[in-house]
């Protein structure tokens, strides 16, 4: 039996010499305790030692991924396929299986054999001859500082960390640039007011104080290197007839330092928002293109490395930086954030208040592929990046002129624009097909009715009012009366009685019959008189 042995020097083929050892796994490192006992169980038949680091380096990264290198393939053929017929102890099975298939050997692996590459290691120095300790020690290191830098892909220019400290660094120059103007403004203002709201510049201002000292002094003073020459008169101007208090010398040269150091201050930030440029250009540069340098610094620095800021989704990455709004939206069941740090690229910014939400979403999701294009991916370049910006910049152009159609246009004229108005699908109901009355114009109608009145006599209508009715009733009643003779006084309330009932009817059939013809009521009238005297009798 043969055992493929991998170091870090070179690969190692031994032979064993006692394979009914092997059968005994838990006494097996019993053999391996002196040098002795371990040469008359393995024996060195050949070593291949790697030319230098890189060979050791890809050898090494061959195995962890289970091929075979270009070395291993080349001891195969020269050692082991001589005996094609012992068998080869391996430590990957993985390994073993892709030597058998491109070499044709067979390949075995089992807790017996791990053991013994555990012994082996254990007794190396001994069992391989002419290395070195020491020579065996170093290589070690090298080759695992080689394999560590290779399975990260580490590189000086991707260190991320000095972004997440550029970008800190550079929020807390801004802070004090501002206290420190501020303070300036004020200190300064109390000798020369009018100078602060000449000179809106900070930086021109404070450069204009520490030229200028005693505002005396502004009209010897040259401040054309400064400031405009419209600005630099109005200075002067100002200058005559300032409302300012005395200053001594010693607070005037306070002054000045106060003004050289948020001189120098200002000239560091420039250096340093250069370098965080370059940097991010470096290390994101996708992400940069897509979101601009100092927001995405500032994602980066948010997640704490451009690894973990990759390993977060597109959604998370939209509400970065507006975790305390979003915890306070969830609380209060209200609606959650739509964007965080993400709101400060040039993209969200040159949007409307109503297309922002949208904006940021489809600017998170292409980000988050930016990022995580460059974290883990090869190339260094930014064409994915502006790819992606130009199809986010078409989706904003066409939301923004979102209900805008076009009518017409040729190649020289430009297209007419209209806006786009939603019909609706929804049938409402047409009553006029509920007549089948042929409908008529209101001229035809009226003209008929004049021919219609030209051609027949008026009749006036028969209709009469209530109350003339009511008086023809009331004669008929009283000529009843008349002809009836006095009788008892009991009699008389009996007919009042009955003419008060009598009365309510009458009035009720009046109205019923007002469309009814003159003739017809006055026969019922007179049925009614007749009906009455004979009650009476």
């Amino acid at each position: 039996m043969l055992v493929l042995f991998e170091t870090a020097a070179g690969y190692a083929i031994f032979k064993v010499l006692d394979e009914s050892k092997l059968q005994q796994v838990d006494n097996l490192h019993k053999e391996f305790e002196t040098p002795e006992k371990a040469n008359k169980v393995v024996k060195l038949k050949h070593f291949e030692k790697f030319v230098d680091t890189t060979e050791a380096l890809a050898a090494a990264t061959a195995l962890v991924e289970g091929k075979i290198g270009k070395s291993l393939k080349k001891v195969l053929k020269k050692v082991v396929a001589k005996e094609a017929h012992e068998q080869l102890a391996i430590s990957d099975l993985k390994l073993g299986g892709v030597i058998k298939e491109k070499l044709d050997l067979n390949c075995i692996h089992s807790p017996a054999v791990a053991e013994l590459m555990r012994c082996i290691r254990s007794q190396m120095e001994s069992l391989i001859t002419g290395l070195p300790p020491r020579e065996l020690s170093a290589m070690s290191l090298g080759l695992a500082h080689s394999l560590s830098r290779y399975k990260l892909k580490f590189s000086p220019d991707k260190v991320d960390t000095m972004i997440v400290q550029a970008i800190s660094l550079l929020d807390d120059l801004d802070k004090e640039l501002n206290n420190y103007i501020m303070r300036c403004r004020e200190w300064y203002g109390w000798h020369f007011p009018e100078l602060g709201k000449v000179i809106t510049d900070n930086l021109a201002y404070c450069k204009a104080v520490r030229k200028i000292g005693d505002r005396t002094n502004v009209a010897t003073s040259d401040l054309s290197d400064i400031l405009p020459e419209e600005i630099e008169a109005e200075v002067k101007l100002a200058a005559e007839i300032s409302m300012g208090t005395e200053v001594s010398e010693q607070d005037i040269g306070n002054i000045r330092h106060l003004c050289d150091q948020v001189i120098e201050i200002t000239e560091y930030r420039t250096q340093l928002y250069d370098y965080l440029k370059n940097r991010m250009m470096a290390i994101a540069p996708n992400l940069t293109v897509m979101v601009g340098e100092l927001v995405g610094a500032r994602l980066i620095s948010h997640a704490g490395s451009l690894l973990n800021l990759a390993k977060h989704p597109a959604s998370t990455v939209q509400i970065l930086g507006a975790e305390k709004a979003l915890f306070r939206a969830l609380k209060t069941r209200k609606d959650t954030p739509k964007y965080g740090l993400i709101y400060h690229a040039s993209l969200v910014g040159q949007t409307t208040a109503k297309n922002k939400g949208k904006i940021s979403r489809m600017l998170a999701a292409k980000a988050s592929l930016a990022i995580r294009y460059d974290a883990l991916g090869e190339d260094t370049n930014a064409e994915m990046g502006a790819e992606n910006r130009a199809k986010l910049e078409a989706r904003l152009r066409q939301l923004e002129e979102k209900g805008i159609r076009r009518i017409s246009g040729t190649g020289k004229a430009m297209a007419k624009a209209d806006k786009y108005q939603h019909k609706s699908e929804v049938k409402m109901y047409d009553p006029s097909g509920d007549s089948t009355i042929p409908s008529t114009s209101k001229k035809r109608k009226f003209e008929e009715i004049e021919e219609e009145d030209a051609g027949e006599e008026p009749e006036t209508p028969v209709v009469k009012s209530k109350k003339p009715k009511k008086e023809t009733v009331t004669e008929v009643e009283e000529e009843a009366a008349a002809e009836e003779t006095p009788k008892k006084k009991k009699k008389k309330k009996k007919d009042k009685k009955a003419e008060a009932e009598e009365e309510e009817p009458k009035d009720e059939e009046e109205e019923v019959a007002v469309t009814e013809s003159t003739e017809k009521k006055k026969k019922k009238k007179k049925k009614k008189v007749k009906e009455e005297e004979e009650d009476d009798e």
